[in-house]
């Protein structure tokens, strides 16, 4: 399905700031066709003046939909619905008394123009689903007359409102509750969910009748609401703004409370309010912030004593006379450092997940700083391992280090020099790493089935049991030696 500014682009001659306004009203139009229990399509103007394109569409959460398939990018030729035509010559909203039918379906169109600096750029079609129409209840009356003023707003130029919102990812919907408020702030209606909500807060009568920011500052402490300018401006209904109030220790309740001024006419006639309330989210959002904290705690302390259990194998290392034992236990301590390495990085990061060059890179300082070869070697990374799960991370770790290491240990001759370079490609799900050098390549007759040394073995069980991969080790192309790894990451 194309976009929005697909269509603008490919077929009509609107300008990006006229784009940005109808974006902006694209942001708000879900509560639009939820007071009006309508179907919402916005017609743009063909470049060539032939008819609309149909920019985009939004069915309604209160009632029946008018439209069964989607129409975004479909066209509307001038002369097949009369009342677009209309609102778009006249600039003025095109209503029509007798109903249209719809694949056996009648719906009421009402179009309304879209205005933006004096001129119109779009038009919005308005599209009701009669079947089922009763007596309106007096929710659905004030619903309907909020989406009017509305309505009356968008063909004035006055709606949406460029005003900054703080753009809540939970911003309230009609349905959460609704609340009618007058030009001095005092509510006139409140749906049941509305009135639920400031029930929650510790409200034991009727809304109706109260200035709503007074009532505010009587239920909720100071300390849980926001500074008095954006109390007066949202809860007083001035302002096209959001706040969130209450919450804090002890589970209290937290509210999304967001204000839409009334100007149909030009003059300021009070405002509809919109109130979510949203204590169970910011439970599990307090939640999930210490269970993070705590895996990240937890990596922290296994990286300290992974990096105490270095420290110990080390002072081990130096009270041993025989050089292989030693030798062994230094092996031993590099591999305990590249699974600190991961545990560190992981201590820091937000998520279970990790940017692996950062960790290849610190491996590779660790073959070259620490390394006990007596060759002058050098290591560069080629591409992007990307981000990894830790699960894969930890394990992958080790057997890069264990192949760079084996590299420096093995493939060069002592006081010579040398180039080992690690290569990382994603592809799709695969990951494909290799570790080659420049050195004098593996010695005849290697078979990687029956080695016996302890890193090779490491890394084969690492790479195919834990990893689910695919070891190759073979004659690199600079005539040295080539590891090459396959790897499912996701």
């Amino acid at each position: 399905m194309p976009t929005l500014s697909a269509i603008v682009r490919r077929h009509t001659d609107l300008d990006d700031a006229d784009l940005a306004w109808l974006q902006l009203l694209q942001a708000d139009w879900q509560v639009i066709a939820d007071l009006s229990f309508a179907d919402l399509v916005m017609w743009l103007p063909d470049r060539d003046g032939g008819g609309f394109w149909a920019g985009g569409q939004m069915r309604p959460t209160t009632g029946p939909t008018a439209y069964v398939d989607d129409i975004v990018g479909t066209f509307l030729p001038v002369g097949r619905r009369t009342l677009v035509d209309a609102a778009w010559e006249l600039g003025r909203i095109a209503r029509e008394g007798d109903p249209e039918w719809w694949d056996e379906v009648p719906v009421r169109v009402e179009a309304i123009p879209v205005r933006r600096a004096g001129r119109v750029i779009a038009v919005i079609s308005r599209n009701t689903n009669l079947l089922g129409v009763r007596t309106p209840s007096l929710l659905e009356i004030n619903y309907l007359q909020a989406a009017s003023d509305l309505t009356a707003m968008i063909a004035a130029g006055a709606f949406p409102s460029p005003a900054q919102r703080s753009d809540h990812a939970d911003s309230p919907r009609v349905g959460d509750g609704f609340v009618r408020v007058d030009a001095d702030g005092r509510v006139t209606f409140a749906s049941p969910n509305g009135l639920s909500v400031f029930r929650k807060l510790g409200l034991t009568g009727d809304l109706t009748g109260h200035l709503l920011a007074d009532l505010t500052r009587e239920l909720v402490p100071s300390k849980r609401r926001p500074d008095e300018e954006t109390l007066s401006a949202v809860l007083g209904g001035r302002a096209h703004r959001d706040t969130e109030l209450g919450g804090g220790p002890g589970d209290g309740v937290s509210l999304i409370v967001r204000a839409i001024p009334l100007r149909p006419r030009g003059e300021h006639i009070g405002a509809m309010i919109l109130l979510r309330d949203v204590t169970d989210l910011r439970r599990r959002d307090r939640e999930l912030i210490t269970k993070d904290a705590t895996i990240r705690e937890i990596h922290h302390r296994v990286k300290n004593n992974l990096q105490t259990v270095a420290a110990l194998l080390r002072l081990q290392a130096r009270r041993i006379d025989s050089p292989e034992a030693a030798s062994a236990l230094e092996e031993a301590v590099r591999r305990v450092g590249s699974i600190a390495v991961v545990h560190e990085t992981l201590s820091q990061a937000v998520e279970e997940t990790v940017a692996f060059d950062d960790i290849a890179d610190r491996l590779a300082r660790l073959v070259t700083d620490v390394g006990s070869t007596t060759a002058q070697v050098r290591v560069r990374r080629e591409g992007s391992f990307g981000t990894l799960d830790s699960e894969i991370a930890t394990p992958l770790a080790m057997v890069v280090m264990e192949l760079m290491q084996n590299a420096a240990e093995h493939g060069f001759d002592a006081g010579g020099s040398g180039e080992i370079v690690l290569r990382a490609e994603r592809h799709g799900a695969i990951l494909d790493v290799a570790v080659e050098d420049d050195g004098r390549g593996l010695p005849d007759g290697f078979d990687l089935d029956q080695a016996t040394s302890l890193g090779l073995s490491i890394v084969r069980t690492l790479v195919e049991s834990e990893l689910g991969g695919h070891l190759t080790l073979g004659r690199a192309a600079a005539g040295g030696t080539r590891a090459g790894i396959s790897l499912p990451v996701e």
